[in-house]
């Protein structure tokens, strides 16, 4: 089982993850392994940015991925297997990512010393911000520069990942007959997304909120590097099963009247109401957050939220936020930036599931062997 190698990934971490110890610069597939779904994306260098190669969703079927755990492994297992032979991936190499509670990310100030150096002692100096014992995580980390403030300290962003999730994905990706070359965290990955999509004004700063299944996963850029990450509970099932809830129905009808499958069936003002309720909490989520961020760092100004993940596509969720935040809102669009032949994808197709593939647009545009 390889470790965290010595730099991380996202911005100034985008050459950085999880690199397991076989590096060489050849293409990967990304694999989104998410709570009801699994992404497979492989993007292609063209002569101007990145161009789609492959795409492809697969759907899980309930408790086989519960809080970002593997429950079922042998289900995602023949998932990713069948997937990849569905879209006819050559590539056996695979980078894949992390969320949630398993996942510590940290921005602490340590007296101020060399990338060697802090290699060596980031055991004991990682061990009062990590709230498992070292013993079972793997770390990482990004020296982020000095600190204005403070004389011979340094900014250092710590990545904490518990071993035995690494090695659940790990597993079930070997198992599909794959090679698992990079495990990345999500928050890096959309920050790159974002990177090759996007262009920011100097100084311009923005929020990643990523709603998935089960999991809403919450950054700040400040400058195009993430300086703030929180994962909370909630996500796309929370809006079923709300509508479970006040409708007495089966979480699969649940889920189809969210989705807008099923029309009529329900007085709309209803079900506004029940998928309403769901959607103040994660804009009370994403402001608890910019606030505490804030709090801590009243120099810095945020101009924009950016929303992602299949949650997204609930109705209202975007005017929600908004008008919590008192700022613009925009659902981003992983293939902004990159070329999408027409012909091969269908442009009505990519449209809807782009909320899906933020995820997977980012772990796809690593190289192995990158630094």
């Amino acid at each position: 089982m390889a470790a965290f190698c010595n730099h991380a990934c996202g911005g100034a971490w985008k050459k950085r993850g999880m690199e397991l110890p076989f590096l060489k610069k050849k293409e990967v597939m990304a694999l989104d392994i998410g709570s009801s779904s699994i992404k497979l994306l492989q993007l292609r260098q063209a002569k101007k940015g990145w161009e789609l190669a492959k795409l492809g969703i697969a759907y899980l079927p309930p408790e086989a991925i519960v809080d970002g755990s593997i429950i079922d492994s042998m289900t995602v297992t023949n998932t990713i297997a069948a997937l990849v032979k569905e879209e006819n991936v050559k590539t056996k190499d695979a980078v894949s990512s992390l969320t949630g509670h398993s996942v510590i990310i940290k921005k602490v100030s340590l007296p101020a010393m060399t990338e060697e150096e802090l290699g060596e002692s980031i055991q004991w100096e990682a061990e009062q911000y990590i709230p498992f014992p070292m013993t079972d995580v793997n770390i990482d980390f990004q020296i982020m520069g000095e600190v204005a403030a403070g004389k011979g300290q340094m900014d250092v962003m710590l990545v904490a990942v518990k071993k035995d999730v690494i090695n659940d994905y790990v597993n079930v990706i070997r198992e599909a007959g794959l090679n698992p070359v990079v495990v990345d965290v999500d928050s890096f990955a959309l920050e790159n997304m974002l990177e090759i999509n996007y262009t920011f004004a100097p100084g311009e700063n923005v929020v990643m909120v990523n709603i998935g299944a089960s999991i809403t996963s919450i950054s700040i850029l400040v400058g195009g590097v993430t300086a703030f990450t929180r994962s909370i509970p909630l996500g796309g099932n929370q809006f079923t099963e709300e509508i479970q809830r006040n409708f007495n129905i089966t979480f699969k009808e649940a889920e189809d009247i969210k989705l807008g499958h099923v029309k009529g069936r329900f007085e709309q003002s209803e079900l506004n109401k029940a998928l309403g309720s769901v959607s103040s909490n994660v804009a009370a989520e994403v402001k608890r957050s910019v606030d505490f961020f804030l709090g801590g760092n009243p120099a810095v100004i945020v101009n924009k939220i950016f929303l992602s993940g299949g949650g997204v596509k609930v109705a209202g969720l975007k005017e929600t936020v908004q008008e919590k935040m008192d700022m613009i809102v925009e659902v981003a669009n992983p293939f902004n930036g990159i070329t999408c032949n027409p012909k091969v994808f269908d442009p009505e197709k990519m449209k809807d599931l782009a909320p899906h593939f933020g995820v997977a647009v980012g772990l796809a545009t690593r190289k192995l062997g990158d630094r």
